[in-house]
Order: C-alpha cells, then structure tokens, then sequence
C-alpha cells in the first residue's frame, strides 16, 4: 500500500502579522517539523539557474567530479554509496550522489573549473546569499515562535558570521536489481539550525513524524510550487534538489533554552561549542 499524502502547512513571509506567522511556525513545527515557505523573494529565475547549473554537474563523468571528491573538509563532490545517513541501516550506502559548498567565501570549498562550467560559481553564490537571508528572517521568527524576543539569536551571538552550507543532491532514475530496497536518502534528521530545501517537483520525498512509534508511519510530502525525520525513496525517476543548512558559528554554544527546560523537565544534553558538535555528526555520516 502506498504511504498517505501529507499536505504540509504554508508559511507567508510576505505576511505583516508576525505574531501570526510565528504561531503558525510554533504549530508546524509541533505537529509536523515541516513547513513550507511561500513568497519567500526568491524568484524562478534564480531557482531554476540552481537547477541547470546542479543537472550540469552531476551529468559529467565520474571521473570528472571525482577530481573534486569531498576530502577531510566535507567540501565538494560525494558520489553515490558514499554515505549511509541511517547509522542503524542494515542496507549500507544511499544512493544519491551529492555536491557540498561551505561558507560561500571560504577558502576550502572546491569549485568545478570557469573553462567547463562558467556560471556555476556565480550562481552559487547569488543563491546563497539569497537563501541565506530568507533563513535568517525565519529565525527572528523561531524566535517568536520559541516566545523569546525575536532578535534572540542575534543576541547571543548564533548569527555573528553563521556558517552556511549548500548541498546539491541528485537522485538516480533507473536502479539496478541489485540495488532494490535502498533509498535515496536513509532515515535521518537533520542538525543544523534550520534547513530550508529546494526540489525540482519530483516526488520521493517523505517525513516521519512519530520516530519511536512501531511500526513507523512514512508520509509523501506533496510538492507545493514555489516552495523531523525524514528520507528520500527511489521512484524510478530522476529527481535533484538543493538543501541549505544554516548553522552558527563554530564557539556559539549549544544549550537548551531556559524556557524549555526545569526542574522536572532538565536538559537533556550538555552544552557544546557548534563547530565540535558538527565535526562529531559529519564524522559519523561520512565513516559509515
């Protein structure tokens, strides 16, 4: 039987009622920890340009993008096998081939050649800067949301010179017999600060909203144009999309909120600096 259709609540940046938008925000991300972002200002134009220059790449030989193989910096090309994002998975190695680019203007990030592809890095770095100012006007949200003022992370330093990650993702069409059963991208959850993910319409994608429930009830997540646990199953179609991850700095450290926690309610995990708590998760993704 093929999972239930689950229609994700929209969430309007061009909205003036901020009060409303945050609770929106606060009930999304309770019932669903997804949502969509509509009339966000991004136009098609610079999505679509995304697109082509993503396709572009992921169409070259193997080894061409191997040249730019991820190394000890988790920048550049990872081809498919390469990573298993469920840890638990008996089924190693997904089957996406991915591209990741760090803080747009750092210097370890590796960049295709201007000979071969001329527009790609500018490209890049014109839907970074675009993507990373929709995510911080949703934080100040979160904020809101959270019932903290909504220049809290401000505040405290999370958005002194954030890091920004992008990462291309191509999803295979047609799977060998051999490779039945494997998904796109294994169960996992995110753990940065915020993602916000850009797809190309096909479907594939799907949320678990209850992860310790038995069995896990899997979702399709339907594709709104202009747009917790979760995967990418193979639908015998090819399929890109582009993720941004904002994160803060490496020394911001990481504690639970006060008004999240209390005597009977403690934290459930110490304080940590964000670089070292990153370094631990791409460690684990990237050694499987």
């Amino acid at each position: 039987m093929s999972p239930p259709n689950l229609y994700l609540p929209l969430i309007d940046l061009s909205s003036t009622d901020r009060a409303s938008t945050a609770k929106s925000i606060r009930q999304a991300c309770m019932d669903h920890g997804f949502f969509y972002v509509i009339n966000h200002g991004i136009d098609d134009f610079v999505v679509n340009s995304l697109f082509r220059e993503s396709k572009n790449f992921f169409d070259l030989p193997l080894s061409e993008k191997m040249k730019l193989e991820i190394k000890t910096d988790y920048r550049g090309f990872s081809p498919p096998y390469a990573e298993t994002l469920n840890p638990s998975s008996k089924l190693k190695g997904d089957l996406k081939e991915t591209f990741d680019i760090g803080p747009i203007n750092d210097s370890l990030n590796q960049w295709p050649s201007k000979e071969r592809m001329p527009a790609w890095r500018v490209t890049m770095e014109s839907y970074d800067e675009k993507i990373m100012n929709v995510a911080v006007r949703l934080i100040s949200l979160i904020a809101l949301a959270l019932n903290l003022d909504e220049n809290f992370f401000t505040k405290i330093g999370a958005l002194d010179s954030p890091m920004g990650f992008l990462r291309l993702l191509h999803y295979p069409g047609e799977i060998p017999e051999s490779e039945k059963g494997k998904y796109g991208a294994s169960a996992h959850s995110d753990y940065g600060m915020i993602t916000l993910l850009v797809k190309d319409g096909v479907p594939g994608l799907q949320i678990c909203r209850e992860k310790d429930r038995s069995p896990q009830l899997w979702e399709d997540v339907h594709h709104v144009e202009g747009s917790t646990v979760h995967r990418v199953v193979a639908v015998g179609q090819e399929r890109y999309s582009v993720a941004f991850f904002l994160d803060p700095n490496n020394e911001c450290v990481v504690e639970c909120l006060e008004n999240c926690c209390s005597e009977t309610s403690p934290p459930r995990f110490p304080p940590i600096k964000c670089g070292d708590y990153l370094e631990e998760r791409f460690r684990v993704t990237y050694s499987q």
